[in-house]
């Protein structure tokens, strides 16, 4: 099966929705976002990592920033934060380049290693885009932590690749139904930028945007 691109879900999408399936849903769904100062110091990151004009070609290595991707298997499209082309003889041709070279992907983030992968399925979704737009294998990639200043190498077996596609089917399920799914409250809550407007212990049955609309009335 191939999505088309106006069914195509943001692949950064999947580190909300291993976090928490209620708040992808409230920014992907409701299109509901507020800022907080984790998000702030992940984007205030991303605007180098992002910014092509800082592409670069050191010996052995092309380094590209804020590469679009997208994959039409898995519906799914996004940006990579880095893209390195290393000199490798098993690798592939790049245009107007000489030699051959393999891809590998980073990414970056501001913290540390979480204790969930959902820093590694975003990562491993990038490169099963950079496999299917460049007809390549990609063994591995890595995860740059702003606050470590280290990389995290990143295997990508077919466990993880499993675990990837089943997290986009599931999205786009709940995409095509409008889904909001309801969560109990874990202390993840506390750092949520959406803490404010999930608020998981007044909803109850109420979905967000009639209780947000009712509050309004209210005034």
């Amino acid at each position: 099966m191939e999505y088309s691109e106006e069914d195509f879900i943001m692949l950064s999408g999947i580190q909300h929705f291993c976090f928490c399936k209620r708040q992808w849903a409230l920014i992907h769904i409701d299109m509901l976002w507020e800022e907080n100062l984790f998000t702030t110091e992940g984007e205030i990151m991303h605007e180098k990592c992002h910014d092509s004009s800082l592409s670069e070609s050191r010996k052995n290595v092309i380094i590209s920033r804020g590469m679009p991707i997208f994959s039409r298997r898995l519906g799914i499209s996004g940006e990579c934060d880095v893209v390195e082309f290393i000199k490798d003889s098993n690798g592939i041709n790049i245009n107007g380049k000489n030699g051959l070279y393999k891809v590998y992907p980073v990414e970056y983030k501001r913290g540390k290693p979480k204790e969930n992968n959902s820093d590694i399925l975003q990562l491993c979704a990038q490169a099963i885009c950079l496999e299917e737009m460049m007809v390549c294998t990609i063994e591995e990639g890595a995860l740059f932590y702003g606050e470590t200043r280290r990389r995290q190498k990143v295997i990508f077996t077919d466990e993880l690749r499993s675990e990837v596609e089943k997290n986009f089917e599931h999205m786009h399920q709940y995409m095509k139904n409008s889904h909001i799914p309801k969560v109990k409250p874990t202390k993840g809550c506390n750092s949520c930028s959406l803490k404010n407007l999930c608020l998981p212990k007044l909803l109850k049955k109420q979905d967000t945007q009639k209780y947000i609309l009712d509050k309004l009335n209210e005034q």
